[in-house]
């Protein structure tokens, strides 16, 4: 009993640390969603202070102009077809990895978790002249088949011990029963392996969401910007309205703070299952 003294004694230390942690994360997101509700003149004046009285216009605006549902369907369009596009060829090609024998397999895998390694920013020129080389600049194909190349990686991290955990006796199983390879991936692989597709797939529409660089280089029509590159524009042309561009900041953070609230024990139980894999 006296040995687990200390231990009792931290976890209030503990708890206030991790409250402190928590409070550092979340105020600056507090302080846009607030600031949203004030006026230029209650910035002014106090800067941390509480909207007196609430200002609901500021949101009011945002939401009725066309300028910010354009934006969300150029970003849920862009997010949506990275979603598609990483799970298919991922589950694809993770299935090939941890599923057959072959040479140079062991090198493949190697290469693509390399690639976890090689963020965009170096490749961002190359990839901008490729892009515009196969006239695919300032379109969202241009942004979206890059995304599905870098989400390639962390996808086939993640799926590959899935889908070697599935036993070995259940292939034969099927094999004896005349299911061929293909039928034995689109009636047990899919199925089995559908946490990893969800947190693969929750991963690439949040990264997708939430990119920035990519669309900054590929993207040059105000129709055509994502959310990323409207909140920078948007905050360019009303510089001066500072609680307009906080209520435009704060909507475009909304969508992905409620994905990733509503799917985060997806994330975690997905990511569990690949280290246990």
């Amino acid at each position: 009993m006296a040995r687990n003294t200390p231990a009792r004694r931290s976890d209030p230390l503990v708890h206030v640390a991790v409250l402190m942690l928590v409070g550092l994360m979340l105020g600056p997101v507090l302080y846009i969603v607030v600031g949203g509700f004030r006026t230029n003149s209650q910035i002014t004046i106090d800067p941390a202070g509480l909207p007196d009285p609430w200002e609901f216009g500021n949101y009011a605006d945002v939401l009725t102009g066309g300028t910010f549902w354009r934006q969300v369907g150029n970003s849920t369009i862009a997010a949506a077809a990275t979603t598609v596009g990483v799970v298919t060829l991922g589950v694809m090609a993770s299935y090939v990895l941890a599923r057959y024998r072959f040479r140079g397999r062991g090198a493949m895998y190697a290469l693509f978790a390399a690639g976890l390694m090689f963020p965009v920013t170096v490749a961002i020129t190359p990839l901008y002249l490729l892009v515009r080389n196969l006239g695919l600049a300032n379109t969202l194909p241009g942004v979206i088949l890059p995304q599905i190349a870098f989400g390639l990686p962390t996808t086939i991290i993640i799926l590959v011990p899935f889908l070697r955990a599935i036993p070995k006796e259940i292939e034969e199983a099927a094999a004896i029963d005349r299911c061929g390879r293909l039928g034995f991936f689109w009636r047990m692989v899919l199925p089995l392996s559908v946490p990893g597709l969800i947190t693969t797939g929750i991963l690439a529409f949040i990264g997708s969401w939430n990119s920035y660089l990519l669309p900054l280089f590929i993207l040059n029509d105000h129709d055509s910007f994502t959310l990323p590159l409207g909140v920078q524009a948007f905050a360019s042309q009303y510089s001066v309205d500072t609680a307009k561009v906080l209520a435009f900041t704060s909507l475009s953070m909304i969508p992905a703070l409620v994905f990733f609230s509503l799917f985060e024990r997806r994330i975690v139980g997905g990511l569990t299952g690949a280290v246990k894999g």
